[in-house]
């Protein structure tokens, strides 16, 4: 059996995937703008041997339900929201194993900012750094940015296929390995003629620039992406190193997974699927729980979230009219998703029947043992390699699957007991800190 993987999925805001749980008398997730609220989540996660931090992002607010922001303002669905990469210099400060991926959309970021960004962030917190790779969704980002819209699915990916290849350039080819010396006597820090200049003429993007920054720890940080649609399998089987996938059924997953590391032939890839998980000390006591997180369900926040991210106003359709998604350019994946676990003539009634917390991701409800055991069972089953743990009632729902499924884990020799040394990428894979032969990136690095 493999060894599971886990990040917590989180996001710089209120309300992220189980919407209405900040009512709950419990929940600081108010707090959300507090740093050492952030610190104290990273020591949690690393006390609990997790991998990662996987922190989403968005660059709009959603306002597709009902044409308006006013039922993602009134529920706080994912807004307001402030900027995670601000957060990861003081978490990693504050941690020395657990690795952070951040999501950043390349759609309205020049690659060089957006490349000496990753580049800081990976030196600062000595190699532990990864990006989500997102071509966004809302149009009320792209008018954010001053565009009138965002563009088509699958042109957002050829966009992408460019960028990657310009930010390869710049983190991997502008620096010899060896360029920097720090030669005191010779009164040289970096030797000329082991720096070059990068340039990229291409449709999209135009590069004439020296890369300032020196190689760092893992150079490209580790790769996430968590597209499942045709287009966005492409595109994962060439650069993602991990990928992220909503947690429907174990058929679906496994066909999608199935999919994945065949296009990706002999390239490794990890995959992660979304899990919400309660537990208790017993199975009743877990299912208390989940009846009184209910009470604080938001199924607006659902609606709101659900429609943005698949580009759909389900104020148009009544209760057990058929929903039609056809034409959309939101997340592809998601509507897949949606069609494949409900048939193809799904209505607002099904998706609200979903809404047990106020998210279309059902909870995995059980004592520590039968958490355990639907973990393992959808390794085993869906050919997955770990969970991104999405929050409920924070922070009790971190620190009770810390305490009570992580030890019946390592009891079962699926997690690990300590963390082994190295970077992020090294942790996860064992095969160093770059990106291996077999990933494109690969092409453009400068040996010593």
């Amino acid at each position: 059996m493999r060894q599971i993987r886990l990040n917590a999925f989180d996001m710089a805001c209120v309300g992220h995937i189980q919407h209405g749980m900040w009512t709950h008398p419990r929940d600081t997730s108010g707090d959300y703008a507090r740093l050492d609220r952030w610190v104290d989540m990273a020591r949690t996660l690393e006390r609990g041997l997790f991998d990662g931090l996987f922190l989403a992002d968005i660059l709009g607010v959603y306002d597709v339900y009902q044409g308006s922001p006013a039922p993602s303002l009134r529920a706080s669905v994912q807004i307001p929201l402030i900027d995670p990469i601000a957060l990861i210099p003081a978490m990693a400060h504050a941690t020395r194993h657990l690795g952070f991926g951040v999501t950043c959309n390349l759609a309205y970021e020049p690659p060089f900012l957006f490349a000496r960004r990753m580049a800081t962030l990976d030196h600062l917190s000595n190699g532990r750094i990864g990006w989500n790779i997102v071509t966004g969704y809302l149009d009320s980002a792209a008018r954010a940015v001053g565009l009138s819209e965002q563009m088509a699915h699958d042109d957002r990916y050829d966009i992408a296929d460019e960028y990657m290849h310009v930010v390869y350039k710049l983190w991997e080819g502008g620096w010899r390995d060896d360029a920097v010396i720090r030669d005191r006597e010779g009164r040289v820090f970096t030797d000329p003629s082991r720096v070059r200049r990068v340039q990229h003429e291409g449709k999209q993007f135009r590069v004439d620039a020296m890369p300032i920054w020196e190689p760092s720890p893992q150079r490209t940080p580790v790769l996430y992406q968590a597209g499942a649609s045709d287009r966005g399998r492409v595109f994962a089987a060439r650069h993602a190193e991990c990928v992220f996938v909503n947690g429907s059924t174990h058929a679906n997953v496994r066909r999608i997974v199935d999919d994945l590391r065949a296009r990706a032939g002999a390239r490794p890839i990890k995959v992660f699927a979304g899990a919400t998980i309660i537990t208790g000390r017993t199975e009743k006591e877990a299912r208390d729980l989940l009846e009184e997180y209910r009470r604080h369900t938001s199924v607006e926040g659902g609606l709101a979230h659900t429609g943005a991210s698949m580009g759909v106003d389900f104020d148009r359709f009544g209760m057990d009219e058929p929903v039609d998604a056809s034409n959309s350019q939101a997340v592809r994946s998601n509507i897949d998703a949606m069609a494949s676990a409900m048939g193809p003539n799904w209505t607002k009634r099904n998706l609200i029947d979903r809404f047990v917390l106020g998210g279309r991701q059902a909870p995995i409800v059980g004592s520590a043992e039968q958490i355990a055991d639907a973990m393992i069972g959808w390794v085993e089953k869906a050919d997955i390699d770990g969970f991104n743990l999405s929050r409920t009632v924070w922070p009790e729902c971190l620190t009770s699957f810390i305490d009570l499924v992580v030890p019946i884990l390592q009891e079962r020799g699926v997690y690990k007991t300590g963390y082994e040394p190295g970077t992020y990428r090294d942790k996860l894979f064992g095969a160093g800190d770059h990106l291996p032969a077999t990933h494109p990136a690969s092409a453009e690095r400068w040996m010593a």
